[in-house]
């Protein structure tokens, strides 16, 4: 059967070409057009949609406030329809907080050609969507977790030593923000690739930064990877992890996309497993695809140990499944779980090697 979707935009223009594009796919069609939330109300109980298309700045409901009601009394996949710009990326990790399963951008000019431009993309995510599992809003909400602070590693040669590498895609930033959460302030240097295009992980890494304990940005390349700060890849490179003499430091390159993705999570893995080797521990998170899977198995031959989140927690179990798959994981777990079992695996195995 073919994914039902319901665009909704005020502009008829974006319905109109959003409309073209997903009915040119074999695999879904377009029920419903809406300019607005309050006729997309009406057609969400007439038309059942598997996923709907949600622009944000719209008349009558804004975007955010029509995703809120939606998740709370009818959960179901959203796709957000965002602008690239500095307010759009900030209402957008909101609408990702509030439980949106991904979003894409609007081009800022010549929209015809730029949205036919988008045509993969776009399908993808909405394919992608009509798979995830969508949770109750109690799961998106934001906290600093200051009450419930994670201990300390409180041995040096632990953080100073190694690194965790992580990847994610679609369902990742909420996974992301989950994770770094439960990270101490003198955890190991982290280095984050997750699917996000370019102007959106500047404001990601900002919001994580303004909860976490540790320090997070957007990586700038030839930084040195310190304990207690987490960088994330910029939208339009490839993150990597190098050697600076003793250090290890961030690399950014402008090569072309692996597995049609830019940043690549298999790109920063088998960085990792080139220059961390055993020092290294692979997390892949949520995700849509494969990217990542052979990076990974990469790194678990050059000796690193590797996590991969379980399929219940995963709003897309692909990229994680694709890893053990692969023979790159040596444990899996709910993501709730995933970093205490990090944090003991490093107190344990550095402990092991001190008694060595």
């Amino acid at each position: 059967m073919k994914i039902k979707v319901l665009v909704i935009d005020d502009s008829a223009l974006i319905r109109s070409l959003l409309t073209e594009i997903i009915n040119d796919q074999k695999d879904m069609m377009v029920v419903g057009a809406a300019p607005d939330p309050l006729i997309a109300r009406e057609m969400i109980k007439q038309l059942n949609p598997d996923v709907l298309t949600l622009d944000v700045e719209m008349p009558k409901m804004d975007g955010l406030d029509f995703l809120e009601k939606l998740m709370r009394l009818r959960p179901m996949p959203v796709v957000m329809v965002s602008t690239l710009t500095e307010k759009g990326s900030e209402i957008t990790m909101r609408a990702l907080e509030l439980g949106a399963t991904d979003f894409v951008t609007k081009p800022k000019m010549s929209i015809t050609e730029g949205m036919r431009e988008y045509t993969e993309e776009i399908t993808d995510k909405i394919r992608a969507a009509s798979q995830a599992k969508v949770s109750s809003p109690s799961r998106h909400a934001v906290t600093g977790n200051v009450e419930n602070k994670p201990s300390q590693l409180r041995n040096p040669l632990i953080s100073s030593e190694k690194l965790l590498i992580i990847g994610a895609s679609t369902g990742g930033t909420e996974a992301i923000k989950s994770f770094l959460l439960q990270m101490p302030s003198d955890c190991p240097g982290i280095l984050i690739t997750q699917h996000m295009p370019a102007g959106f992980t500047k404001s990601f890494a900002n919001r994580l930064n303004s909860l976490c304990q540790i320090s997070v940005k957007e990586a700038e390349g030839g930084e040195r990877v310190l304990p207690g700060h987490a960088y994330i890849a910029p939208g339009d490179k490839h993150l990597l992890l190098a050697r600076s003499g003793a250090n290890y430091v961030t690399e950014l390159s402008d090569a072309p996309p692996v597995n049609r993705h830019k940043p690549s999570v298999d790109v920063l893995f088998e960085s990792a497993a080139l220059n961390a080797g055993k020092n290294a521990i692979g997390v892949i998170l949520t995700g849509m695809g494969k990217d990542g899977a052979v990076g990974m198995a990469q790194m678990k031959n050059a000796g690193s140990y590797n996590f991969a989140q379980n399929e219940e927690s995963c709003v897309v179990y692909g990229m994680p499944k694709e890893a053990v798959a692969h023979g790159g994981v040596d444990e899996v777990a709910h993501l709730n779980e995933l970093p205490k079992l990090v944090l003991n695996h490093l107190v344990t195995n550095s402990t092991r090697a001190l008694r060595v």
